[in-house]
């Protein structure tokens, strides 16, 4: 197994089961424990399902669900009171319960919410939690709430519609909020290339990974918000591999702590962007396999 630069360690969480891959929970599965045991396995983080899946997950065969690995999981609750049922859920499976990915009911205040998941949280001291940071005025008095708190922060940076994408501001401001307050986030949906792109179906000005990696590393070293709006909008791959590749240890330790992750339906598409950026060694190809 060949060992990965600790910039791209775990830095694509499994959502193969979520639009638009929408991949067969069987068939994600199968691939998931695949990825594992492949040479890229250094790549891959947890494998996400949404709360009210996992009775699927559990109607699995046991060879299936497990395939000779415990799956590490995530899952997506719709709020803090959905904590307490899906950690059930999650009891009963042969699964290591990894993060959970929690929502913020509209209308709840910063100290409602962390009052909440307090409460609910209980139970799971060593599991991950992710808040996914609302797109209004509540943005930065939640960040500011999870501030020397355990839990993380979730930006949504995509979806089916175009408007579910912030633009390159936005996001900007979201991740140096995050760096500002000192929360670490995990990124999902949108995140389909290394590098910022317009996709050629739908229209949607899409971020790149490697895009978001970057400005994370300007909010660290305390850019003002314009240069890391600036490095979302990059769109030159060869810049933006230039730029990934002069990370010194320091700074991708830096960067990576602040920017843990980012969900997606395959992993087989940045790990390919990745050796063709020339970031991954070329004999990574041969790892690289369809999902059965």
């Amino acid at each position: 197994m060949t060992g990965l630069p600790m910039i791209f360690r775990r830095l694509c969480d499994d959502a193969a089961v979520f639009p638009p891959g929408l991949l067969p929970l069987p068939e994600a599965v199968a691939a998931h424990c695949d990825h594992q045991r492949a040479d890229h396995a250094d790549l891959v983080g947890s494998f996400v399902l949404a709360a009210n899946t996992l009775q699927e997950l559990g109607e699995l065969p046991p060879a299936d669900a497990s395939n000779g690995h415990r799956l590490q999981l995530a899952i997506t609750v719709p709020g803090p009171a959905r904590i307490g049922p899906a950690l059930a859920a999650a009891g009963n499976l042969p699964v290591s319960l990894r993060a959970l990915e929690v929502t913020v009911p509209e209308g709840m205040t910063a100290p409602e919410l962390v009052s909440a998941l307090e409460t609910s949280c209980a139970d799971a001291p060593g599991t991950e939690v992710f808040v996914e940071i609302p797109r209004d005025d509540r943005r930065v008095a939640v960040l500011a709430a999870l501030s020397g708190t355990r839990y993380s922060a979730k930006f949504r940076t995509g979806g089916v519609k175009a408007e579910l994408y912030p633009d390159e501001m936005e996001l900007a401001a979201a991740v140096a909020a995050a760096v500002r307050h000192q929360v670490p986030f995990k990124a999902t949906a949108g995140l389909h290339h290394a590098v910022r792109n317009t996709d050629p179906r739908t229209g949607f000005e899409q971020h790149g990974f490697l895009n978001l990696l970057l400005a994370t590393d300007a909010a660290v070293r305390g850019a003002r918000r314009a240069e890391p709006a600036a490095l979302l909008a990059q769109r030159d791959p060869a810049v933006i591999a230039d730029q990934i590749a002069e990370l010194d240890g320091e700074r991708a330790v830096a960067a990576r702590s602040m920017f843990l992750s980012f969900g997606t339906c395959s992993i087989t598409e940045p790990l390919t962007e990745l050796i063709d950026l020339g970031l991954l060694p070329t004999s990574l190809s041969s790892s690289i396999g369809e999902p059965a």
